[in-house]
């Protein structure tokens, strides 16, 4: 990959987590913490797991954990919805569920979930906040944003 790829690459990520973190400060993401959950809803169809390829072979070897990309976590909550911002409130993105091992970029402040303040901003196909409430970190905590 070409010099000019990597910057163009990394260009278009910093410019992305500028854009979340100017909502974030706007309006919070939210996750799902069961209330009134009656089993269905409009995330109960399709897969929104991450079977098979969890992708963390990838990123083995020391030093692993340094890029931000390579933070991960499980989910805890039988059914967590991912918001577009750090807060209750914000646009549902999309669900993942119990088990389910998710990509974490960074995490930062926003509404307290059961006395826990801090969110996560997953990347797994699309840029997605979950509460750090209902997700257990495998290896370290990941940075701040």
């Amino acid at each position: 990959m070409s010099l000019r790829t990597r910057l163009t690459r990394r260009l278009a990520m910093t410019a992305a987590v500028v854009a979340l973190a100017g909502a974030t400060a706007i309006t919070p993401a939210v996750a799902d913490d069961e209330w009134g959950s009656g089993g269905d809803s409009e995330f109960s169809s399709g897969n929104s797991s991450f079977e098979g390829d969890d992708g963390f072979e990838e990123f083995g070897g020391q030093g692993a954990y340094r890029d931000p990309r390579r933070y991960r976590g499980v989910v805890t909550v039988d059914r967590l919805i991912l918001r577009s911002a750090p807060t209750r409130g914000s646009r549902p993105i999309r669900a993942v569920h119990r088990g389910d091992v998710v990509s974490i970029f960074c995490k930062t402040p926003g509404q307290s979930i059961q006395g826990n303040p801090l969110w996560y901003l997953l990347t797994d196909g699309t840029w997605a906040w979950g509460a750090a409430r209902f997700i257990d970190n495998i290896g370290p905590a990941p940075r701040w944003c």
